[in-house]
């Protein structure tokens, strides 16, 4: 019994340790999927190929590409596109590394 309670709870450390985590600020209101996102700070989980992104009681799922860049990033960015006059975010470049966040809606 006490071997299955030290492989769970190994388990759900190796499943923590493998998401990582993000702070992004969205300088301006922007879509992310279909949710739509006020300006302001948020934390950022990756996790295979899903994002969560969360702010307060906010909270949104979406695919997420994650892609190495030739370069470190000096800060981390949001790149936005416009489509139907609405911004949609399409990157996020981690500060600090060399992640790049590629969103496919």
């Amino acid at each position: 019994m006490k071997w299955k309670i030290l492989l769970a709870i190994s388990v759900f450390g190796v499943a923590v340790a493998s998401a990582k985590s993000y702070s992004v600020n969205l300088s301006q209101p922007a879509l992310l999927g279909t949710t739509e996102l006020a300006a302001g700070d948020y934390k950022v989980e990756v996790n295979d190929q899903k994002a969560v992104i969360r702010n307060g009681k906010i909270q949104t799922e979406c695919p997420v590409k994650v892609e190495s860049a030739g370069n470190k990033y000096n800060a981390t960015a949001v790149r936005y596109s416009t489509t139907d006059g609405k911004m949609h975010i399409q990157e996020i470049h981690i500060g600090g590394t060399n992640t790049k966040l590629v969103f496919n809606e």
